[in-house]
């Protein structure tokens, strides 16, 4: 029996009820940048609508701003999912999940990529440029884009229980 998502404040869909074709934004530091090309490329082949949110080049960056921008669009539902990309995937993945709302997970392998979506609802990918190449960025998005949260009585208490701990420390 699945309970409610909205009694939890979570705004996602469910197995089944979402098109192949998904608006992504993308965004990435100076060390991410030519790892988000070939995402961006990737994607585009297959069809998404990819919101590039930058950088446009490799001049020196901070990762918090990729991730700031790729969660505001995530959050003004401009794109249905984001990945950012710096080069351990762990600053970027420690500045979006600072935001309320936003559930980004590092992930390196095939399983991760679409588990912390199917039942953490993960909302953004965060890749590690300097560690893994394209290819395995290709298969972890194709993973991270397919998957669905799966809405499991389980997962919905999970997540409830997720979200709780960040309504009571944004204080």
């Amino acid at each position: 029996m699945l309970l409610p998502l909205q009694r939890f404040g979570v705004i996602t869909a469910l197995q089944g009820e979402v098109e192949d074709v998904m608006r992504l934004a993308l965004g990435a530091d100076h060390a991410g940048f030519d790892l988000k090309e070939s995402v961006k490329a990737h994607l585009s082949r297959q069809g998404h609508e990819v919101l590039d949110l930058g950088v446009h080049d490799r001049t020196p960056s901070d990762y918090p701003d990729a991730a700031e921008a790729v969660a505001g669009a995530l959050l003004q539902g401009r794109v249905e999912r984001a990945i950012i990309v710096c080069g351990s995937g762990v600053g970027v993945s420690i500045a979006a999940n600072k935001i309320p709302g936003i559930r980004a997970g590092l992930s390196g392998d095939h399983y991760s990529a679409h588990q912390g979506v199917e039942h953490d609802d993960m909302n953004v990918l965060c890749l590690a440029a300097r560690v893994i190449g394209s290819e395995m960025a290709f298969e972890l998005v194709d993973a991270f884009a397919a998957a669905r949260f799966t809405g499991e009585e389980r997962h919905v208490r999970r997540l409830g229980k997720v979200l709780a701990i960040e309504r009571k420390y944004s204080k």
